[in-house]
């Protein structure tokens, strides 16, 4: 690199606003979406580490994820002089690791379903959501569920992936999807994989911490936005999202509740285990109608995870621009 040459600071940003615009426009694609490619790769390559034992699953993250990164990684590399080819490149792959607009519709659907009483559609529906068994779960129950799948599934598909992306670039997008993924398909605390699966969920944890508090934050903020009171946002996060066996579930749903007014948590069956995840929230119980409304604060909270994310990258690229130029000028004094 040539003395005085400079990095942009702004392909990193530009490509975050514009594959979070793709993604409004567009939502997921049909076909051939990469996430689904990686889950497939995924499960093959699971046939030949699966053991009961959390080496095991270490050694399963480090197979998949690695080259995820490192391949990333190159690109961003390569692409470091080229500012326009940089900004497509973050903006597409933005796109396919975002699933907000994809949210929200399946927040409408189970709206849709359960306005019609028709709870076999709805049951069946919610395991696009999530996957806790819905075989016994009424109306209310099953409007609950979907709420707090779409608080925490706001963090994890929008919020904590556009901050990795702002702070990392094409790496962090990338490793993001990759990690969150593999805890969706092994992240279980049932008899296959709740040693395999360690490595995959402790991981999802800490790569999930950060980004969880600021889409709590946000929530908290915006509660006004459908007529919640931040003050019961804040209370529940300091004292019923403890309660929650998830570090990262518990502020998010928490906010949620606060900032819908309602009450959220409880006892919830996964694959033929039950969990307790507390009270989040003072409000009344969950109706269907809420369920446009959390769609509605999803979607605030995820415009406004955007504005906090091209701030950070136009940081980090800066931060990145400054340090090239020092390199520079350093390289340059060497030369006299």
């Amino acid at each position: 690199m040539q003395t005085g040459e400079r990095v942009a600071w702004w392909p990193r940003a530009a490509g975050l606003v514009l594959g979070h615009l793709a993604d409004v426009v567009l939502a997921d694609p049909r076909r051939g979406h990469p996430v689904a490619a990686f889950g497939r790769a995924a499960t093959w390559v699971e046939r030949a580490t699966y053991r009961p034992e959390r080496g095991a699953g270490v050694g399963h993250v480090a197979v998949l994820v690695v080259p995820c990164v490192a391949v990333a990684a190159l690109a961003e590399r390569r692409l470091r002089r080229r500012p326009a080819a940089r900004a497509v490149t973050t903006a597409v792959v933005t796109w396919a690791v975002l699933g907000g607009t994809s949210l929200g519709r399946e927040g409408a659907a189970m709206s849709r379903l359960l306005t019609a009483d028709d709870l076999p559609g709805a049951r069946r529906r919610l395991g696009h959501l999530c996957s806790r068994s819905a075989d016994d779960l009424d109306v209310a129950e099953l409007a609950r569920a979907a709420t707090e799948s779409l608080g925490e599934n706001t963090s994890d598909a929008v919020v904590a992936p556009l901050l990795w992306g702002a702070a990392l670039g094409l790496p962090g997008l990338v490793g993001y999807r990759a990690v969150n993924t593999l805890d969706a398909m092994v992240g279980y605390r049932n008899d296959r994989y709740r040693e395999f699966g360690w490595a995959a969920a402790r991981l999802d944890d800490v790569i999930n911490y950060l980004p969880a508090r600021a889409c709590a934050l946000l929530a908290t903020a915006l509660a006004p936005l459908t007529g919640g009171d931040p003050r019961e946002c804040r209370r529940a996060w300091r004292e019923d999202a403890p309660h929650h066996p998830s570090p990262n579930a518990g502020p998010v749903e928490a906010t949620f509740a606060g900032a819908l007014g309602v009450r959220l948590g409880g006892s919830n069956r996964y694959d033929g285990h039950r969990e307790d995840r507390g009270t989040l929230g003072r409000g009344r119980p969950v109706v269907v109608a809420d369920l446009a409304r959390a769609v509605r604060l999803s979607r605030a909270v995820g415009t406004a995870a955007l504005g906090v994310a091209v701030v950070v990258a136009a940081v980090a690229d800066g931060i990145r621009d400054r340090r090239v130029g020092a390199r520079g000028a350093t390289s340059a004094g060497g030369l006299t």
